[in-house]
Order: structure tokens, then C-alpha cells, then sequence
């Protein structure tokens, strides 16, 4: 069975969570969640993150997926924790999905991922994708191996496709 984690910390947004979430049970995946101290963090609109575990407890052998959903505050909160950054760049360095949307890139840049790959983020994190080496592609989801990005919730249809996809074809 495949085990996905989505990591996330306070006011990540509500639809880059719950959706991911809910569309990877409906898979058949197992899904984890990740916050820091296991805190049960909450969205901006409210909705809460019900973690299953600590981030400091992330091991890159225990998934073959990971989701870092956006909301500029969560990813900004997670792309200063080595254990996120150090299980990010593992799960890349051994070919596994990093699938990020809207500000969840700044994790991948953090984790010192992006150099040569294609992205894409919010309008807002393009300059830092471009800065960082990443060739930024204004579109709904881009695929680059085993990495995944869209930049918006009104994209999650399209970035969930890309995932699954992605998780099926590694079967």
C-alpha cells in the first residue's frame, strides 16, 4: 500500500490540505500528517490538520510520497526545520514524489531542491524559484520527474490528477 505524508504547521490554507488529504484516502493510500511537536495545528479558515504524527519523527523509507501544501505562513513556518528539509531533499534524492502547491515550493527551495527543475508556485514565490535556479513555467501544474507543483487551490484538480498518476505509474 502506498503511504503518502502531507506536512503542514499553522494557517497552511484549508483547500491545499483537505483536499489532497481526502482525494489520496480515496486512492486507498495511507496518509499521514505531519506538523511540528504533532501540534494540531489549524487553516486559515478553521480547518484543523488532526496530525498523526511529528515531523521530527519523519522518515524518508516510511513514504513514497510527500505533499507541502501552501498558504504562505505553514510553508514559511516549515522551511526553517532541518528535519523537514533534511526528510524533503531524501525523499528527492531517492527518486520519491515531492508534490508542492502555491507557497509549498519555498520548502523545496529551502530543502535545496529546485536547481534546474521545472516549477511552477504562486505568483508570488516565482522570483524565489527563478532566484534559486528552478526554470519557472506559468501554468496549472507542472511535472518534472518526481517532482509536482501547481499554484493555486482553484488547481487542485489538476495537481491531484498529476499525483496520482505519478504514485499509480510507480506501482
Amino acid at each position: 500500500m502506498k503511504r503518502v505524508v502531507i506536512i503542514t504547521a499553522t494557517n497552511f490554507q484549508d483547500e491545499e490540505f483537505v483536499y489532497p488529504y481526502y482525494r489520496l484516502l480515496e486512492e486507498g493510500y495511507t496518509v499521514a500528517v505531519a506538523t511540528p511537536g504533532k501540534e494540531n495545528c489549524t487553516g486559515k479558515y478553521g480547518v484543523p490538520s488532526r496530525p498523526t504524527m511529528d515531523t521530527a519523527d519523519l522518515r524518508v523509507d516510511d513514504f513514497d510520497a510527500v505533499i507541502l501544501p501552501g498558504g504562505f505562513e505553514a510553508p514559511d513556518r516549515l522551511r526553517i526545520r532541518k528535519e523537514v528539509l533534511e526528510f524533503v531533499r531524501g525523499m528527492s534524492d531517492q527518486g520519491k514524489l515531492v508534490a508542492a502547491i502555491c507557497h509549498g515550493p519555498w520548502i523545496c527551495i529551502s530543502a535545496q531542491i529546485v536547481r534546474g527543475r521545472k516549477m511552477t508556485g504562486y505568483i508570488a514565490v516565482s522570483d524565489d524559484l527563478r532566484n534559486a535556479g528552478a526554470e519557472y513555467i506559468e501554468a496549472d501544474v507542472v511535472v518534472d520527474g518526481n517532482l509536482i507543483t501547481a499554484p493555486h487551490y482553484r488547481n487542485n484538480g489538476d495537481f491531484m490528477k498529476a499525483v496520482i498518476a505519478a504514485m499509480n505509474s510507480a506501482a
